[in-house]
C-alpha cells in the first residue's frame, strides 16, 4: 500500500486514477479498485493513539475499544471504493463537528488525565479536516462521473446500553431528504434479508440512532446528489478476543 499526503491522494482522484494508499500520518487509508458510483466507509474501525496522547490517557484500551467500531473495515474491505479510520475516535471523532471532534468527557467518562495542549489538539484537528478534504474530493469526483452516488457509512453499536429488544441493523435517516425515501427502505429490506447463523435478523430505520452524524451532515451540506446511509450495526459479531478478557 502507498502512503501518500493528502495532496497526493486528492491529485490521484481528480485524475481518475486506480490505487489504495495509507496517508502520511497512517490517520486514515483509502482504496479505489474502480470508479463506481458508491463508497463504503467505516470511519471508526481503527483504535490507534499516537503515543503523546496514549500517556494523557484516562481510559485503558478496552474502554476506548468498547465505543470504537472495530471489525467494521472488515465488512467493506471486499468493495471497490472504501474509506477507512485508522486512528481512535478518542483522539478526534470524525462522526463529530470539528468544534465537537476532540472529547474532554466521552460517554460518562473522563477521556484525559491531564488536559491536551492547544497544540496537541491542532494536530488532531488537522487529521480531521483532512480526511474531509479527501471525503470532498472524492464525492466531488463521483458525482462529476455518474451524477451521484451512494455512500454506505458503517458503525457498530452497543446494544447492552439499551434493556429492550433492539435491530440488528439500523439505518439513520432523519437528515436524509425525503427524495431518497425509497432508497431507504430498499437498502431497509436488503438488510433485514441477510441470514445470520443462530440468531434472529431485524432491521430498522430510526430505532436505536437517527443519524446524526458528521459524516453524513458533512455530505449533505456539499452535496445534492449524494445519499449516505448512515447504518449501525448491533456488535453481536464481537466476541472474546485473545488480547482481551472482557467480552462486549
Amino acid at each position: 500500500m502507498l502512503r501518500l499526503s493528502i495532496e497526493e491522494i486528492i491529485k490521484k482522484i481528480q485524475r481518475k486514477e486506480v490505487f489504495e494508499a495509507v496517508t502520511s500520518d497512517n490517520s486514515f487509508q483509502i482504496k479505489i479498485n474502480r470508479y463506481v458510483p458508491y463508497v463504503c466507509t467505516a470511519i471508526h474501525a481503527g483504535g490507534n493513539l499516537r503515543q503523546e496522547l496514549r500517556m494523557k490517557s484516562a481510559l485503558n484500551d478496552y474502554e476506548r475499544w468498547y465505543e470504537e467500531d472495530p471489525y467494521t473495515d472488515e465488512f467493506i474491505a471486499a468493495l471497490p471504493i472504501t474509506l477507512v479510520g485508522n486512528d481512535s475516535r478518542y483522539e478526534y471523532d470524525l462522526n463529530r463537528t470539528p468544534e465537537k471532534c476532540v472529547f474532554d468527557e466521552a460517554w460518562g467518562k473522563k477521556v484525559w488525565k491531564k488536559s491536551l495542549t492547544k497544540s496537541e489538539k491542532s494536530i488532531s484537528l488537522k487529521k480531521h479536516t483532512n480526511y474531509y478534504r479527501v471525503t470532498y474530493a472524492l464525492v466531488k469526483k463521483l458525482e462529476e462521473l455518474f451524477n451521484g452516488c451512494v455512500v454506505y457509512d458503517f458503525h457498530s453499536y452497543n446494544y447492552k446500553r439499551w434493556d429492550r429488544k433492539v435491530p440488528v441493523f439500523n439505518i439513520g435517516a432523519d437528515k436524509i431528504d425525503k427524495k431518497f425515501n425509497d432508497c431507504v427502505l430498499a437498502w431497509n429490506n436488503e438488510l433485514s434479508k441477510i441470514v445470520i447463523s443462530d440468531m434472529e435478523n431485524t432491521a430498522a430505520i430510526n430505532d436505536v440512532f437517527k443519524g446524526h452524524g458528521y459524516n453524513l451532515a458533512f455530505i449533505n451540506k456539499h452535496f445534492d446528489n449524494t445519499l449516505v446511509l448512515a447504518t449501525e450495526v448491533k456488535k453481536v459479531f464481537v466476541t472474546k478476543k485473545k488480547e482481551l478478557d472482557t467480552p462486549m
